[in-house]
């Protein structure tokens, strides 16, 4: 593993931390706001989140290359009304499609043939994870401030496994 896509591995890596870090955070507001089931489904995110950063990690060390843990910086603590919170679920899903697809870019220049094997999941993975955010974005807006309509919306994401 060259030091160009070393260094997009390592920082891919945090990257995912950070986004498994935020959707704690967000989980926990949620849950503080007493949406159950929509904290539920960010905590099952967050899992999902770490589970992503140690597929590129245990890729790396597979390459023989010895990951760099950069910092993690601390999220934010609230996020707002669910519709806001979702709202910055989706920013944050596109961010981190731009994210892999320049990494993917880095490994297509690199000529890195495995990371672009590897690559190619993480990428069919955040076509899923835009469509659901988005899913959920217009679930809540047309929900409104209607609490009936929030809390279905609520116990539907309270049944994610």
């Amino acid at each position: 593993m060259n030091e160009k896509v070393f260094k997009a591995y390592n920082e891919q890596i945090q990257a995912e931390f950070y986004s498994a870090y935020m959707y704690l955070a967000m989980s926990m507001d949620m849950e503080a706001k007493n949406f159950k089931g929509m904290a539920h489904w960010l905590y099952v995110q967050y899992e999902e989140e770490r589970e992503h950063a140690l597929k590129l990690l245990k890729f790396m060390q597979e390459r023989g290359a010895k990951p760099a843990l950069l910092p993690v910086e601390a999220p934010a603590a609230d996020y707002g009304t669910p519709l806001e919170l979702f709202k910055k679920v989706l920013a944050h899903e596109k961010y981190v499609t731009s994210r892999i697809h320049a990494m993917y870019e880095v490994v297509l220049a690199e000529k890195d043939y495995a990371a672009q094997v590897e690559l190619q999941w993480f990428i069919t993975e955040q076509v899923e994870e835009e469509a659901n955010a988005s899913d959920i974005v217009a679930k809540l807006e047309m929900a409104g401030d209607h609490m009936g309509g929030l809390m279905i919306i609520d116990g539907q994401l309270g049944a994610r496994k």
